[in-house]
């Protein structure tokens, strides 16, 4: 049967008789060649939008998981080899399941090789036993797969066209792709805007061009430097944010309280927004305010709101005059992984506390290359002595982990912070969609699409930063207490779902049961 013959899935529903489906051909190019050339067209986040704005009828385990069912489609699994590009969607048919079938023909074929009952040996009765076995599988796997779609589970399509991608399964990804280009949008549900993402991602992956499509979304800078950006409106409607960097100004103002000179570092600055409620603080201090330095570290390629690091610095300076608060900015648009002792600008007789705050998670480590600029950074800033080391990043594990379950981390992670968003602001609000496409989805593509040094999104579990702040000198310091029950009573005018937990020093943040963002504090 020839490959024009197949039928491919349209609308909502496919089905491919048992006639239709046959074993892989020796050639099988041509399926993979029209793969990708469909899948070309969808490598643009404009097309995430979407025109149908359908809801999936999702049916999840107490985990937050897809239900589960036996899934057939991964089934092949045990058969493909990475090498196998066939574009027909029987994967497994050259081999057999049944292991008294298998058994019956290895005895065959030995009785044929040492010359004995010739006549009985039929080597095309054989095959066609064979090619019958694996057909039985496919047909499972494809009702399985009917099945799956009629149920309209979103989350539960993501997660098979992220299995069959990591097979390699080009037919399959091509099917499911097409599938779920009808089910997402940027305006629908929480999951039907978080797939749109993902999806882009999956998309991306295949045609490798994750790299370049996280490059294009970096944040837009707003019209001019008076207005907020989209990350800082992000910070507002995710508490979880604004709150973390609260908890971090905390420690570092305990640390200060009787520091006459305080020199902060700061290893991504952004917006320079957490230091507005830091300098109001230090101002209000008894005995009058401290002098206070504050180097801002941001890679160049990076967007700043209003334009750049050093109108992040005036407007600093001007809070700064307005509450008579001796201030100093001293800009440094350099990469993390190119910071030396140099570029700090460390002065005798000062104070100093550095703020890693999603940061690090940025930094490549071993598992990248032979350079560890996540220890690296820890170590050089031990050597400075500091009085304290704040840490505030997101709660997820996508640095080392394989494709697959980095995929399902994402997809949880990132669809409890878009149902906080929902509570936020309308899904048809404008704004909304300009903080979800800029701020969030090029993390999203860039987990999803990338490997190696391209992949910079890179987080880790608190338990992981625990070992590399112990592992570098450093112990942890207990966050204020006072700072902790403030975020806890204001957190309090938000919906109820935030949560917000303290537990050995650390504070935990997050949406529901799961934790989004954690901040500590490390002393030398």
């Amino acid at each position: 049967m020839q490959m024009s013959q197949k039928r491919k899935m349209k609308g909502k529903y496919f089905d491919l008789p048992v006639q239709e489906l046959e074993s892989c051909s020796d050639d099988g190019s041509n399926g993979v060649q029209h793969s990708v050339k469909n899948l070309e067209q969808y490598c643009t986040l404009e097309s995430s939008s979407g025109t149908q704005n359908s809801s999936s009828t999702a049916s999840f385990s107490p985990n937050g998981s897809p239900d589960s069912q036996p899934y057939y489609p991964y089934r092949s699994d045990l058969h493909h080899s990475p090498d196998n590009t066939c574009g027909s969607p029987i994967v497994g048919s050259c081999v057999t399941d049944n292991e008294h079938d298998l058994r019956h023909m290895i005895r065959q074929l030995e009785t044929a090789m040492q010359g004995t009952e010739s006549d009985n040996f039929d080597i095309h009765a054989i095959i066609a036993s064979n090619e019958a076995s694996g057909v039985s599988i496919e047909v499972e796997r494809w009702k399985y797969m009917t099945e799956m779609i009629a149920r309209g589970d979103l989350k539960e399509l993501l997660c098979a066209c992220a299995k069959v991608i990591e097979t390699n399964d080009m037919y399959m990804a091509d099917c499911l792709i097409t599938q779920l280009r009808q089910m997402v949008s940027v305006s629908g549900e929480p999951i039907q805007r978080l797939g749109a993402y993902m999806l882009e991602g999956l998309v991306a992956r295949l045609a490798s061009s994750g790299s370049t499509i996280y490059k294009a979304l970096r944040c837009k800078e707003p019209a001019s430097a008076e207005l907020l950006s989209y990350m800082h409106m992000l910070y507002e409607i995710c508490p979880y944010f604004k709150f973390g960097y609260l908890s971090a100004n905390g420690a570092i103002a305990e640390a200060m309280k009787d520091e006459s000179r305080v020199h902060i570092i700061d290893f991504q600055i952004a917006q320079g927004s957490q230091w507005l409620t830091l300098i109001h603080a230090l101002a209000a201090r008894p005995g009058g305010p401290p002098s206070i330095r504050i180097t801002g570290i941001d890679d160049p390629t990076s967007s700043y709101a209003g334009g750049g690091l050093e109108i992040v610095g005036h407007r600093l300076r001007r809070l700064a005059e307005s509450c008579n608060v001796p201030f100093e900015f001293q800009a440094a648009a350099i990469s993390g992984t190119q910071v030396q002792l140099e570029n700090l600008g460390i002065q005798p007789g000062e104070a100093i506390a550095v703020n890693f705050a999603m940061m690090l998670h940025h930094m490549p480590d071993e598992s990248v290359g032979t350079q560890n600029h996540r220890d690296r950074l820890l170590r050089l800033v031990k050597s400075l002595s500091p009085k304290v080391v704040t840490l505030v990043e997101q709660e997820a594990n996508t640095n080392t982990a394989p494709f697959f379950p980095r995929f399902l981390e994402a997809l949880n992670h990132y669809l409890a912070i878009f149902e906080s968003i929902d509570v936020s602001l309308p899904r048809e609000h404008k704004e909304r969609i300009s903080v979800e496409q800029h701020c969030l989805a090029r993390e999203i593509v860039n987990i999803v699409a990338c490997e190696g040094a391209e992949r910079v999104e890179r987080h880790e579990l608190l338990g992981k930063w625990r070992s590399r702040f112990i592992m570098a000198g450093f112990t942890p310091c207990p966050l204020s207490s006072f700072v902790n029950a403030t975020i806890k009573a204001l957190l309090k005018s938000y919906c109820d779902k935030y949560t917000l937990e303290e537990r050995d020093g650390v504070l935990y943040l997050g949406w529901m049961n799961r934790a989004i963002i954690t901040s500590c504090a490390w002393r030398c």
